[in-house]
């Protein structure tokens, strides 16, 4: 697959704002400051499409970018949404703030009818955190397929990281009987670019046809 264009819509501040559901969508996700925009970036090829800062809890909405794509030189191109949420363990906010957040993010979750998966970051640099580990065994309550994507890769030898990937899944086994694609990535060196646009692709040509746009 190769992305022609990527461009942002609208930033939402519910379920009910976002865009018509009308083509596949894919949500990122993560603890803040986990290098979810930096990723996105990558991914589209737009260095400033998803604004990227220094300061946790930035993404504060639910934001749609539209992306056009081929699968091939002779495909067609096809639409599908990529969706930037606001991240979870959010940075230091007032409670009645953060409730406000988790509030939206499982509203969205748990009602956006063309999701087709989520990606939930996790930094490689650091052991299991429960924290993502709490999230993704929500998302399994909830039924939301998802793939688990390890950030920063580069920023740690290889040893270690695969050490901690291993550690994140050991943990997840304890309670799933089988466990979601894993993605092991860095934004600066690419790595992992092509599977997860493989990945997406191949969903795409599963979802395209199953979603059509609401009467």
């Amino acid at each position: 697959m190769v992305i022609h264009k990527a461009s942002y819509i609208i930033s939402s501040p519910d379920a009910a704002s976002c865009p018509k559901p009308d083509r596949p969508e894919y949500a990122f996700i993560g603890r803040s400051n986990v290098g979810k925009s930096s990723l996105i970036n990558m991914l589209t090829g737009v260095r400033n499409l998803a604004k990227t800062s220094s300061t946790p809890g930035k993404t504060q909405l639910i934001n749609h970018f539209n992306i056009e794509s081929r699968s091939g030189e002779k495909t067609p191109l096809l639409n599908w949404f990529l969706v930037d949420l606001p991240g979870y363990g959010f940075a230091k906010v007032s409670a009645s703030k953060r409730k406000q957040w988790e509030k939206m993010i499982e509203g969205y979750l748990r009602t956006r009818e063309n999701l087709v998966n989520i990606f939930v970051l996790v930094d490689a640099r650091h052991k299991p955190q429960q924290l993502d580990l709490d999230f993704v065994n929500k998302l399994g309550e909830w039924q939301v397929p998802f793939a688990v994507v390890f950030t920063k890769a580069d920023k740690e030898t290889q040893k270690l990281v695969s050490s901690h990937v291993k550690a994140f899944t050991d943990a997840m086994q304890l309670r799933w009987e089988a466990l979601p694609p894993v993605f092991v990535t860095s934004a600066e060196k690419f790595t992992g670019k092509a599977a997860l646009i493989r990945f997406i692709d191949e969903l795409n040509q599963v979802s395209k046809d199953n979603i059509k746009a609401p009467q």
